[in-house]
This record gives C-alpha cells, sequence and structure tokens, in this order.
C-alpha cells in the first residue's frame, strides 16, 4: 500500500468514478491509475468499487469504509506538511476563502483591508460560489475556511462553525413606486406587486418564503438571481420590488432606490464561518477568524474542535 494509491482512490470519488479525469488530474496514465486500484484491491483481498465492464459505478461496502481511512490518512499528511511550513515561514502562505457574492461584495472588504495589513505576505484567494459549492470545496480541502448563511451546518460533522454577524432582509424600491411611504409595507401589501430577490438557496431565501407561507401568501416571484447587484439593477428598471440583504444596499451607490425596513416581516439571519474539523489551522487563519468576529479567541477555536471530536 502506499500513498499514490490512497490518492487514486480518493480522487476516483471526487472525480465520479471517471478513470480519463482521474488520470488526468494526478498527472498520470489511465493504465497507471487502473494498475493501482488493481494492486489495492489484491493486497486488502475486496473490491473497492462495482463495476460494469471496465467501468467503475460507485464503491462498495469496504470501499466506502477504506475510503474514510484514506481520507484521514491524507489529510493528515497534509496537516503534517502545513505544520512544518508553519514554523519555518508563519507569516507567508495563502489564505483560502470560498464565500458568496453578497459576503464577498459587501462584509468582507474590511476585513480583508485589515487582515492584509496585517500579514501583508499573504496571499488571498476568494472564491465566490453557492452555498453547496463552498460546503463542497470546504470539505475537500481546496479552501480553508467558507462564509456563507446556507448550506454549512447541515455539515456538522465535517465542519466547526462561528457566527459571523447577523442580518435582515429589506425592501427596496424604485423612487415614487406605491410602497415608497413613509411606513414599511406589510407582507399583505408586498405580496401585491411582483417581487425579485434571491434564488432559492442563497441569503436567506428559505426565510423570505417561510414568512409568506405562515401569512398564507403567495407572492409572485418575477425574477430571481444569487447577485444583490443584479436584483437591484431590475428593480431600478421597475420590474418589481426587490427582497435583499440589508447590508447589501449602500445609500450613496444606490440613488435611485427607496430602502425600507423589513425587520419586523422576516427572520434574522445568521452568516457563518466555517472551517473543517481535521484540518490544519495556519496561525493567520485564526486572526482572520477574529477580525470577522471580534470576540472569537484562538482557545475558543480549539475548544470548538476539540469538543467535537
Amino acid at each position: 500500500m502506499n500513498l499514490q494509491q490512497l490518492r487514486i482512490i480518493r480522487e476516483t470519488v471526487r472525480r465520479d468514478f471517471n478513470l480519463t479525469s482521474v488520470s488526468a488530474s494526478l498527472f498520470t496514465s489511465q493504465s497507471g491509475v487502473s494498475k493501482h486500484i488493481r494492486d489495492l484491491e489484491d493486497e486488502l483481498g475486496v473490491l473497492l468499487f462495482v463495476r460494469r465492464g471496465k467501468r467503475l459505478l460507485g464503491l462498495t461496502e469496504p470501499g466506502q469504509v477504506i475510503l474514510q481511512s484514506a481520507e484521514r490518512i491524507l489529510t493528515e499528511i497534509e496537516n503534517m506538511r502545513l505544520a512544518s511550513q508553519q514554523f519555518t515561514n508563519s507569516g507567508s502562505g495563502t489564505l483560502r476563502i470560498a464565500t458568496t457574492h453578497t459576503q464577498a461584495r459587501y462584509a468582507l472588504p474590511r476585513v480583508l483591508k485589515a487582515f492584509q495589513l496585517k500579514f501583508p505576505k499573504v496571499r488571498l484567494e476568494l472564491h465566490q460560489c453557492g452555498p453547496d459549492e463552498i460546503a463542497t470545496m470546504l470539505k475537500s480541502g481546496d479552501v480553508d475556511v467558507g462564509i456563507a448563511t446556507e448550506g454549512l451546518l447541515s455539515n456538522a460533522g465535517t465542519f466547526t462553525c462561528f457566527p459571523f454577524y447577523s442580518w435582515h432582509h429589506s425592501i427596496i424600491v424604485p423612487k415614487g413606486h406605491p410602497l415608497d411611504t413613509a411606513e414599511p409595507p406589510t407582507l399583505d401589501a408586498l405580496a401585491q406587486h411582483p417581487i425579485i430577490t434571491y434564488h432559492s438557496g442563497y441569503t436567506g431565501r428559505a426565510n423570505i418564503d417561510e414568512a409568506f407561507r405562515k401569512a398564507n401568501l403567495q407572492p409572485e416571484i418575477a425574477m430571481s438571481a444569487v447577485d444583490a447587484d443584479v436584483i437591484k439593477t431590475y428593480v431600478e428598471l421597475g420590474l418589481g420590488a426587490g427582497i435583499i440583504a440589508s447590508v447589501a444596499f449602500d445609500p450613496q451607490r444606490d440613488t435611485e432606490l427607496r430602502l425600507l425596513s423589513g425587520d419586523s416581516l422576516f427572520p434574522s439571519n445568521t452568516t457563518l464561518l466555517a472551517i473543517r474539523r481535521n484540518g490544519f489551522l495556519r496561525s493567520y487563519l485564526y486572526d482572520f477568524l477574529q477580525l470577522c468576529s471580534p470576540d472569537l479567541t484562538r482557545a475558543d477555536v480549539d475548544d470548538a474542535l476539540i469538543g467535537q471530536e
């Protein structure tokens, strides 16, 4: 048994059992990938994959157990490599963050500016994607921290999560819109107009839907998008009333829109910071987490990780 065999088992699952894709990602030949799999199966005395002819269709029950062990072994080896780098060059490296557009555009600029001032030699990688992809990237170790409102708590066995900040949805309308009054609208009044808001699974959309459902209302969702800036663009054009995260409204830029409070209409949302339970935490990752949440100390993070073991 060798590490390349374990890498191939892990990559085969990640690449949906496509050996051509596996060989390309690991810079080896497809025949070499197949031989490594056969050799490992022969050594262990079990079949790791369900097959149809030469095609791999999935993992057998023993294969699922072996994959879990392979993941742990490869993660610990990566942790050892990172730990050694920590001592040789603790002030440099790369901080990889996966988050949604809303967080990247509105919540993180202040934090990332402060982080770069403190760690000028640390390179930042900012991946903007949906909640499901954020969870996938964090789970696979492609990023160090995930930031989102949805999709992270459902991976409680894999991630440790901390609150970043809480927020409400707000309503936006063009100037002169029927809802542009001194009083915040009711859900019933809002439901009388076409609505533009987030896609399902993004930026607290479930809480919006639940609020209307509890009020026995079925609003017309005229358009949905993943990006608050896109929502604002089409609200400005008069296509409907918008529902966005309150943090996504900029009074200095959004001068053609009115912001109406939705605090009494929609429940509060909490954006989370998530790290892998078994990942290695570079010292500057602790600092990043504390910049996001000033009350979150290194001891708090370590205690949370230990408490989930």
